[in-house]
């Protein structure tokens, strides 16, 4: 009998470290651990034994895929490494300079955004390039053995080298980092042509920079966690999620470490259109709440949302990224009052220590989780992580601002709850109404451990298609990891005007990055038969200031002259009008290659349309309901539910990895993927 392979999925969040095992047999293990924030290595050791502990052979682990936060937690904070800057003579203060944007224009004392390189880190050198990558002037010997002088006295943890037009030709830039990598063999050196071979001198340096400054970061940890692994026992490959919603191995992604800033998130997103293949459903909105933040993410026709450019705590980092808006609402979001005497909810957050009141390990701000426990909708007992819930903890919380506010804690949790789903509401109406799309097309997907805990609510507010709440919402984003396999991108800016003398330059561009991805991919371990591309440009008008990412079939010379037709049709759908007598102009080029993982198909099972099984309800419980006053609900174990079971709200549905809150005049169905389909009952509609 042949030993069955594991695979394993694991997302370090704010709170709980998750882990999904599948075997090549069709089992499955989950485990929800605490996150480790001071080291979230340890987390991840801890999440693996306690898959170990329910029967996955560490041994037969043929890989690792694993979501972190690292690097999104460092930028967002700015504890970033202490990295030097190598730029041309006269441009050392291109990071100061930034793009000339003031983010307050109004203020009269306005304060400045914190620049990623202090000027007494930033060096230059004599070389030059012209717009068109032509040498102005060589690299000066002497000048590079005086910055490389300068540079041991200031012994930076990271060096980043951003010469004028690299983007065109890196040749000078290679010399100047062969010679610092000889010179300082210990520190990592990133050029700027080997991360953003785009144009825009700020945003290109800005992302050289922050690589350079993530890597002693992201480099140690991963080193910490592929240590980990191999302590307990697992011999394989460590793959790591990237923002742009696919993996690579983690012996270069540190190496790339600006890729990582969406690491978690982007892992749902993946999952998500896993989702929307396997229900036939290519409309979807996805809420992905935890402690912290809620994520929202729109797919229409099926296609993941991609923007090549990331706002980052004022910086811009051009790196392809999955289009996700975040909130600062989380189920550990605080509520405060203000000097004016009014209700706020986050985006300050409780965290993973000491974590809400409710969970009864030091923290006394009052959290939405809290409300969610007054409220009844969140019930006392033991969560995920051996985390016991207190009522008495969370009404003392929430006491903390009804009381200065006249209200009764039941009040006061309702109004927390209600500003909370006012922060969430507005984030899907962001992806959705505000872009001129209908919401009612669209189907919820809430997951994360607070996002069923308003999935009701939501889909009331905003009129919905229907609420699909995924097998295990709060393993969502960690089983979504390996859906996307690994992606590499390539980029190269050349701003030319669309013509048929053009052609052959840019096919020879896709097919000489294709070879390149496609033998990068074979090294990592995937066939060419697994592996696809994607070709995009971005094109704009002459005299325009930004461009529009529009898609090819292929780098064909059929399909590279029809670059102009399809700008004039994206132009027209984006901004409803194209003018097809005006020259387009070709900015960059990209090409993204996707090597697919295999992955044990999701198990079916009949769905006969059938009752709720009297043994589901596993007790009742009188909870108050936001807009619906108090009820007596259902206790439901999801684990219970047989395929094609249908009942009507309100219940409570339980599970290890969350909590689902139906209202009344809900319809609840579950699919033959053990799904939920949430939807307001017609019947209940028509009675109201």
């Amino acid at each position: 009998m042949t030993t069955p392979r594991w695979t394993i999925s694991i997302d370090a969040g704010g709170t709980f470290t998750d882990a999904v095992a599948r075997s090549s047999g069709g089992a499955i293990r989950e485990a929800k651990v605490a996150s480790t924030p001071e080291d979230p290595s340890l987390g991840l050791r801890n999440a693996v034994a306690a898959l170990e502990g329910q029967g996955v052979q560490l041994p037969d682990v043929s890989l690792v895929c694993h979501g972190t936060t690292v690097a999104t937690n460092a930028t967002l904070t700015g504890a970033l490494g202490r990295a030097a800057l190598v730029t041309t003579a006269g441009f050392r203060d291109v990071l100061g300079y930034r793009q000339q944007h003031r983010p307050d224009v109004y203020s009269l004392t306005p304060s400045r955004p914190a620049e990623l390189v202090p000027r007494e880190l930033r060096f230059e050198i004599e070389e030059r390039l012209d717009s068109a990558g032509r040498v102005l002037a060589p690299v000066d010997p002497a000048s590079l053995e005086s910055v490389i002088a300068r540079l041991r006295e200031a012994a930076p943890e990271a060096i980043a080298v951003s010469l004028l037009f690299s983007y065109l030709d890196d040749a000078h830039e290679r010399q100047v980092g062969a010679a610092l990598r000889a010179a300082f063999p210990d520190t990592p050196v990133t050029l700027s042509s080997e991360v953003a071979r785009e144009f825009r001198e700020y945003p290109r340096t800005a992302t050289t920079a922050i690589n350079a400054a993530l890597r002693p970061l992201v480099e140690a940890y991963l080193g910490r966690a592929s240590g980990a692994l191999a302590a307990s026992g697992v011999a394989s490959p460590l793959l790591v999620m990237q923002s742009n919603g696919g993996s690579a191995p983690a012996s270069r992604a540190g190496a790339d470490a600006h890729r990582l800033v969406l690491s978690g998130p982007a892992g749902g997103v993946a999952g998500l259109r896993a989702l929307a293949e396997s229900l036939d459903e290519p409309n979807l909105i996805s809420l992905d709440m935890g402690g912290t933040s809620t994520d929202v993410c729109l797919l229409r026709g099926g296609a993941i949302p991609f923007t090549t450019v990331q706002e980052i705590q004022d910086h811009t980092l051009l790196a392809p990224t999955v289009d996700i808006h975040t909130i600062g609402a989380g189920g550990g979001s605080i509520a405060w009052i203000d000097r004016a005497g009014s209700l706020k909810v986050g985006p300050a957050s409780a965290k993973a220590v000491p974590g809400p009141a409710c969970y009864g390990r030091g923290g006394v701000e009052p959290t939405i989780s809290d409300a969610h426990v007054v409220l009844g909708t969140l019930g006392a007992g033991e969560l995920a992580g051996g985390l016991v819930i207190d009522r008495d903890l969370a009404a003392a919380a929430v006491s903390r601002v009804a009381g200065p506010l006249g209200m009764t804690v039941e009040e006061g949790a309702e109004a927390i709850l209600a500003i909370g789903l006012a922060h969430m509401v507005r984030a899907v109406r962001k992806v959705s109404v505000e872009r001129g799309l209908d919401a009612r097309e669209f189907s919820l997907v809430p997951f994360g451990g607070a996002g069923p805990l308003h999935a009701g609510l939501i889909l009331r507010h905003l009129a919905l298609k229907q609420a699909i709440i995924p097998v295990r919402p709060g393993l969502f984003a960690a089983d979504g990891l390996l859906v996307a396999g690994l992606k590499l991108d390539r980029s190269q800016t050349l701003l030319c005007e669309a013509g048929p003398e053009r052609i052959p330059e840019i096919r020879d561009w896709f097919a000489a990055s294709a070879r390149e991805a496609a033998d990068q991919l074979a090294r990592d371990g995937v066939g060419a038969e697994r592996v696809e591309y994607a070709a995009t440009v971005d094109c704009r008008y002459r005299g325009q200031g930004f461009e529009l990412n529009v898609a090819l079939d292929g780098w064909g010379e059929a399909e590279l002259a029809d670059i102009p037709a399809r700008f004039h049709a994206a132009h027209h759908e984006r901004y409803g009008h194209s003018n097809a007598g005006e020259p387009v102009e070709i900015v960059t080029v990209r090409l993204t290659t996707t090597g697919g993982i295999e992955r044990a198909a999701e198990r079916r099972v009949p769905a006969p349309e059938r009752r709720l099984p009297a043994d589901a309800v596993v007790a009742e419980r009188e909870v108050l309901l936001p807009g619906c006053g108090r009820v007596v609900a259902p206790i439901v174990d999801r684990g219970l539910l047989p395929a094609g079971a249908a009942f009507h709200g309100p219940a409570i549905i339980q599970q290890m990895d969350a909590t689902t809150v139906i209202l009344p005049g809900q319809l609840v169905r579950v699919t033959s993927t053990l799904d939920l389909i949430v939807t307001e009952d017609a019947r209940a509609e028509e009675s109201r």
